[in-house]
């Protein structure tokens, strides 16, 4: 039950307590319950909004790896925070350090973020054609796997 409640919700967040216990066949209370206790549990960790990019004038997403020396990955690091185009940020394994997603309004743009990285190490950059929509996590699906 608990594992469709968050399959549920990653799919959408802002459904009614009313809807949700309908779809995993509990009363609004009990639906309501359960997904507090998987909220204070730790399981579901917030909620957010999902926001264009391009619609708020940031049609460059580039992918960046970065590979340095453990030595400079606390520079690494604060560079990164003060980097608004750095949306998401990766430690890895293998010969990159780091894997880095990227928006900027432009070209030239993206160029200074590569730059900025660059002195750190090398960076190997790729252009994001097109993003397909992510699949909601489900643990009892690996489970069973």
């Amino acid at each position: 039950m608990d594992h469709e409640i968050i399959h549920v919700m990653q799919l959408d967040g802002r459904i009614t307590m009313t809807a949700l216990a309908e779809h995993v066949h509990l009363s609004q209370p009990a639906a309501s319950a359960r997904l507090r206790k998987l909220e204070d549990a730790g399981y579901i960790s917030g909620y957010a909004a999902s926001v264009s990019p391009a619609r708020l004038g940031l049609g460059t997403h580039a992918v960046i790896r970065l590979r340095t020396t453990h030595g400079q990955i606390a520079a690494a690091l604060e560079l990164f925070g003060s980097r608004p185009e750095i949306h998401r940020i990766y430690r890895v394994t293998g010969e990159d350090c780091f894997v880095l997603d990227v928006h900027t309004a432009t070209p030239e743009n993206l160029e200074t973020v590569i730059d900025a990285i660059g002195r750190l190490g090398p960076v190997s950059t790729s252009i994001v054609l097109r993003e397909y929509p992510a699949h909601p996590i489900s643990a009892s699906r690996h489970a069973e796997q």
